[in-house]
């Protein structure tokens, strides 16, 4: 039955390599390009990737040396999910449990339970500044500004399913090997997307399993996967990979170890995804004229498509629409809050 459900689908695309790279040519170059990116060997020179290259005992030597006892939320899941965290059938649950673990203790787990019908073990988006104290000053990035902290992401073999970020990502590979998959922002309404308010850890995801994409059920994904593009990195590259930009990572080692960094590069004005399911509430259930009334002005007056709105007005009485500044945003905000408020 699964190759029936696969036979048919394209392969994916190979995302673009490149050598390591400078700060100055990654934003001139890369980041502008709105593609994801390979750099191979960008961080190979780190401290913590010659610990991997030594073994993985070395590696969980030198974390547990380095680590605090904070408790870190930790996904634990039964051998029987083969290490895709997801829903439960029913999706109103999860199919794995949430528990605060130490990370000694979860590397120890890690390196005693090595075979394929072990726990799936997954720690994400550690802040190393609470985990690892020390850890940005010994592993620095030369790509991003240096207050762009590091996050680690620890576990045995383990798949994370397809979602996006908000943030420019960069992901990189210090033990094991990871394989990314990628679709282009314009493939969501091929991607069958999950609840957007009950999520497994922040982003929403897309319902269909790559490893065994059932197609009767999800038959636009065969043209999403007409659009993908992978990667398979070893310790050392890194990914860039741009914000909206949907990917799948599945780790494929009995121990991986990934560090990444986010930022945005309009600093961290409100999401605009809150913007998103405001907008669900407000426009989409109106009669469809004025849906497309509202798309109207929502083309015009956020997308610009008509060039600037407020071209023909003084600057100084642009209101919101003049140049986003901390006050004006605070000014925004108030306005939405007492709206929702009266409402």
């Amino acid at each position: 039955m699964t190759s029936t459900r696969t036979s048919s689908l394209p392969a994916p695309g190979a995302i673009a390599v490149r050598e390591a790279t400078d700060r100055q040519t990654f934003e001139r170059d890369i980041v502008p390009a709105y593609e994801p990116v390979v750099m191979k060997g960008q961080v190979a020179d780190w401290p913590i990737v010659d610990a991997a290259r030594d073994g993985d005992a070395t590696l969980v030597a030198l974390l547990k040396a380095g680590a605090t006892d904070r408790p870190l939320e930790t996904f634990v899941g039964a051998p029987e999910i083969q290490g895709r965290f997801f829903y439960n059938e029913a999706v109103n649950g999860l199919n794995f449990e949430r528990r605060p673990v130490p990370l000694r203790a979860t590397l120890d787990r890690l390196m005693t339970q090595r075979d394929d019908a072990a726990a799936a073990l997954y720690v994400g988006a550690a802040a190393a500044t609470d985990c690892m104290p020390g850890f940005e000053a010994a592993h620095v990035l030369g790509l991003v500004d240096p207050r762009v902290l590091p996050r680690l992401w620890i576990g045995n073999a383990s798949t994370v399913s397809t979602h996006y970020d908000l943030s420019d990502n960069l992901a990189c590979v210090v033990a094991g090997r990871r394989r990314f998959t990628l679709f282009p922002p314009d493939q969501l309404k091929n991607l069958y997307v999950g609840p957007l308010d009950f999520t497994l850890a922040g982003q929403p995801v897309s319902m269909v399993d790559l490893r065994a994409p059932d197609l009767e059920r999800f038959p636009r994904f065969a043209e999403a996967m007409d659009h993908a593009v992978t990667a398979e990195l070893e310790p050392g590259d890194v990914l860039y990979i741009p914000p909206l930009w949907w990917h799948q990572v599945e780790a494929l080692s009995p121990l991986n170890l990934l560090v990444n960094y986010w930022w945005n590069a309009a600093g961290a004005p409100p999401s605009p995804f809150e913007a998103l399911v405001h907008s669900v509430m407000t426009v989409r259930h109106l009669p469809p004229a004025q849906r497309e009334a509202w798309r109207n002005l929502f083309d015009h007056y956020v997308f610009e498509t008509d060039g600037d709105p407020a071209a023909h007005l003084p600057p100084a009485s642009r209101g919101v629409l003049g140049p986003m500044t901390p006050t004006l945003a605070k000014r925004i905000r108030d306005f939405l809050t007492a709206g929702l408020r009266r409402n």
